[in-house]
């Protein structure tokens, strides 16, 4: 198993709440926070904390363990299909397939979509995008958008976009925390002010900014739209985006996506759940969103879990599992939830 440094990386419309949520510092202190490599910074307009990830540029590196300092590409490098699984090895080689992030929308997040896997190589990408979002926590009135609230001609896009009635199209959505929402490549979408959710994601760049409020950055500008890349990418038909319906249910795991791209479930937990990966050919990223748990995962000296082999996953924290785990125990400190996610 393998933990990450977080990379934290801020915004336009960052907020405040990504350091205190993971522990680094108080509410009231986040403009002097001390990191996990003992640095103090300021997470004041943080918007993103990305947990695992193998975008170029933006690799995460393991941060203890034999393997402390390595990337993750280099990690794949080392254990390949072992870790990966067989398929996704032959498939991704050293490139991570999922990109795991939280994001704390203070403000309004753009209105933007992302194309679909044969766009974006049409296009030199290596692939598209497809996300989901878990609500780890919200703001009283927050709401996002996902998907149109009617079908939207092609031919009046521009004409929404310049005039900035886009927003009367789109579906928008009062969330809490536990709502569950799958974006398909193709989808208009939008992170609404208060939010704060769990991104998972097709490692991919790939992102067409249609719409920003007429904002400007620093230094007077606003930022650049992708209205006319945009065009292609946009499924035009799409009325779908209502919340994942799912029953939360205590110490199993609940399934709320399952895609081509992942298969997320939720686990919400008060006393142990063991989990069989032992016929799953794929790795397993678990991430904590509330409380704590710690994680077995190895060989058994006589039926208990070597102490080198267990994590304490704490709110906020992710870990990987490789494709060679078996039986993982998953013992929650009280109440705990994790999400679960792999390719299969």
């Amino acid at each position: 198993m393998w933990t990450f440094k977080p990379l934290f990386k801020t915004t336009i419309w960052g907020g405040d709440r990504i350091a205190p949520y993971k522990g680094l510092c108080s509410p009231d202190s986040v403009s002097a926070c001390m990191m996990p490599d003992g640095q103090v910074a300021d997470m004041s307009q943080v918007g993103e904390s990305w947990e695992i990830s193998g975008v170029a540029g933006d690799e995460s590196v393991v941060a203890s363990g034999p393997d402390a300092g390595m990337t993750l590409p280099e990690l794949l490098r080392k254990y390949g299909a072992s870790l990966l699984g067989r398929e996704n090895f032959a498939r991704f080689g050293d490139r991570f397939p999922l990109l795991i992030k939280f994001i704390d929308a203070k403000q309004d997040l753009s209105v933007q979509v992302h194309p679909d896997d044969a766009l974006a190589q049409q296009r030199g990408m290596a692939n598209g995008k497809t996300e989901m979002w878990y609500v780890v926590d919200s703001d009283p009135g927050a709401k996002l958008a996902n998907g149109f609230n009617r079908r939207v001609d092609r031919s009046e896009y521009a004409g929404l976009v310049e005039s900035g009635k886009i927003e009367e199209v789109l579906n928008f959505c009062a969330i809490k925390p536990g709502d569950v929402y799958f974006i398909p490549a193709g989808r208009v979408h939008a992170i609404g002010a208060g939010s704060f959710v769990c991104e998972i994601q097709q490692t991919s760049d790939a992102t067409y900014r249609i719409y920003d409020y007429h904002r400007k950055d620093k230094n007077g500008n606003e930022r650049q739209l992708h209205t006319e890349l945009a065009l292609d990418a946009i499924n035009f038909d799409d009325t779908d985006g209502a919340a994942v319906k799912y029953d939360r249910r205590e110490n199993e795991a609940v399934c709320v996506v399952r895609s081509p791209f992942f298969t997320t479930d939720v686990i919400s937990m008060n006393e142990p759940v063991t989990r069989d990966y032992s016929e799953l050919d794929s790795f397993v990223v678990l991430i904590c969103t509330d409380g704590e748990a710690v994680v077995e995962c190895g060989a058994r000296s006589e039926g208990r879990v070597t102490e080198d082999q267990d994590i304490v996953l704490r709110q906020g924290e992710t870990v990987l599992l490789p494709a060679s785990a078996g039986a993982v125990t998953l013992r929650p400190q009280g109440n705990a939830t994790l999400i679960e996610t792999y390719i299969a």
